[in-house]
């Protein structure tokens, strides 16, 4: 709770009695905010709401309104227009669209309101939304449009007296050529997530439609932020709005773990599966910035055998529908998309966030993380990071006002030993809890016939049940190959050729690792520097990357020869 806030209210209960020694009731926290006009705190059957709404509401397990809801229904519910400043998640479907059923007179059959999403995805959750809220409301129809559906079962939907239209600026500006919407009868038009439509190129559509509409009417506008051109929107189109804004420090998830990972651009997909093998989440979202870095992604995932499927606007409508579906039913563990194309996907099991790319604008990291962590679950947040976008993670850092901490890549080992850890933690529960008399009888007949252990018996089927996502070529690589070099334990010694007599200075060599492999400098260990050969000591898991990485390199002009170290 913030303190202003609290301070506010505080001294509105003392402020109600009128002495120190009064007898009268002290006031609640909720009535003291209520009187004092701060609404943070209030609940739905604290509005003028329709007792419908209400039943709707309350068996959607909704009781407190959050900040945005609290601050926008009463003004909306008043008739003026309001300017509605809060990010994806923080509850804007029914800041305006509790209001609009409201308003809605069932037993008129034409057009009342109209409310325009950026995307197809957006505009079905807030179609879907809005029927949640208007179950127990009767005469009331609502219609989704958009780019894709048959433009013929739309136009029947609409000639069947349809009193609420979602869409996009693009179908609503098809229907108006078609003269399939009328707009006679529109008392109220909502612009939900309009900085994002107008990023999309529709700002002259936003326009037209709403010259279009009667000019007795009432305005909401729900954006992000307020760039100049929704400023220019908002004063030629609305009456007087009332500004209301959730500040930025309330955007954040407290309950998303936030990682990153300083990686070497050929090494992002390695560290990427290696994430994905460590923690095992149920469902991912991967986010990328480009449509051409989605399906390299989704094919690469593929070939590596994990269930990936793409999201983006080249997909045709058909193919986001199939996506979408497999993703929400469990089909597709994992689904990598960009930022505009993931508008609207509201799945609360999503477990983990994957940034692939860094994003290109700072609000864009609110809105990815924010896909975690949903319904009081904890998520987590992993992003990874090549070379100078270091510096945007912190401007990202300073806007969020978060902690990303930075962690090593996962060795293999350490996936290893996570997997291993699972797999006897469902032996245990499956000792537990199942009857195993026929296994043991198998188990007992075969270690009777052999000359083996029921030990190591249980050590095969370990590794046989490990085998999946484990590269067993690569894991000997990087644990064997390497034998012991004599330095510290889960350091690698490495050799190089060059040493002071050439010129070089430690430094030479911290810099020409980190800068070929994207390994942090803060990783690499003690640096031994003689005459003519230097010893250097590198984690584990980065030796591989290390000895291929300086394959070609040369350090104030001389060539690099690098191996593993003998032991001391």
């Amino acid at each position: 709770m913030c303190w202003h806030i609290a301070s506010k209210v505080i001294a509105a209960g003392a402020g109600i009695c009128g002495g120190r020694f009064s007898l009268c009731r002290p006031l609640s926290f909720r009535e003291a905010a209520k009187r004092k006009g701060i609404y943070d705190f209030m609940r739905f059957d604290e509005l003028d709401l329709h007792g419908s709404l209400l039943r709707a509401v309350t068996e959607m397990g909704f009781e407190e309104m959050t900040p945005i809801q609290a601050q926008a229904i009463p003004v909306v519910l008043s008739g003026k227009d309001i300017i509605g400043q809060a990010q994806t998640g923080t509850g804007k479907t029914a800041a305006f669209g509790l209001p609009v059923l409201q308003n809605i007179d069932p037993k008129k059959k034409t057009l009342q309101a109209v409310i325009l999403c950026p995307t197809r995805e957006l505009a079905i959750q807030v179609s879907e939304e809005m029927h949640k809220f208007a179950k127990f409301l009767h005469g009331i129809k609502i219609v989704p449009i958009y780019g894709g559906q048959e433009i013929v079962r739309q136009i029947k939907a609409l000639k069947a007296g349809t009193q609420i239209v979602i869409g996009t600026p693009g179908r609503v500006m098809d229907h108006m050529r078609r003269k399939t919407v009328k707009f006679d009868d529109v008392k109220i038009v909502a612009l939900d997530e309009a900085d994002e439509m107008l990023n999309m190129g529709f700002r002259e559509d936003i326009e037209t439609i709403l010259r279009d509409v009667p000019d007795k009417r009432q305005t909401l506008l729900f954006s992000a932020t307020m760039p100049q051109p929704i400023m220019e929107i908002a004063r030629t189109y609305q009456h007087d709005a009332t500004h209301i804004r959730v500040v930025k420090k309330e955007l954040t998830v407290p309950k998303i773990e936030q990682y990153y990972y300083e990686v070497r651009p050929k090494a992002k997909l390695d560290a990427l599966t290696r994430l994905l093998d460590m923690y095992a989440p149920k469902l991912s979202l991967i986010f990328c910035n480009t449509k051409r870095q989605v399906d390299e992604l989704v094919a690469a995932l593929k070939a590596r055998g994990y269930f990936a499927e793409g999201l983006h606007g080249d997909l045709k409508q058909q193919q986001r529908d199939r996506v979408m579906n497999s993703f929400r039913n469990g089909k597709t563990d994992i689904l990598v998309a960009t930022d505009v194309a993931a508008r609207g996907i509201d799945v609360d099991d999503v477990e983990a966030v994957f940034n692939y790319d860094v994003p290109q604008d700072d609000e864009y990291y609110v809105h990815r993380i924010g896909r975690t962590g949903r319904a009081g679950r904890t998520g987590r947040a992993f992003t990874l990071v090549v070379g100078r976008e270091v510096y945007k993670l912190r401007d990202i850092m300073r806007y969020c006002r978060t902690k990303i901490k930075l962690q090593p890549v996962p060795s293999l080992g350490d996936v290893m030993s996570v997997k291993a850890e699972k797999i006897l933690d469902q032996v245990q529960e499956v000792i537990e809890n199942e009857d195993l008399s026929r296994m043991k009888e198998l188990v007992e007949g075969r270690v009777n016939e052999a000359e083996y252990t029921t030990i190591e018996m249980a050590a095969a089927f370990l590794k046989i049940a490990m085998g999946e996502g484990v590269d067993s070529e690569e894991l000997k690589r990087e644990y064997e190959e390497f034998g012991d070099t004599g330095a510290e334990e889960g350091m690698v010694r490495l050799f190089i050729n060059l040493g002071k007599k050439n010129n070089i200075r430690p430094g030479d060599i911290l810099g020409a690792i980190a800068g070929e492999t994207g390994m942090p400098g803060k990783l690499i260990g003690s640096i031994d520097m003689f005459d003519k050969y230097t010893f250097v000591e590198v984690p584990r898991e980065y030796a591989a990357e290390v000895l291929e990485g300086m394959k070609n390199v040369k350090i104030r002009g001389k060539a690099v020869n690098i191996e593993p170290a003998n032991k001391r």
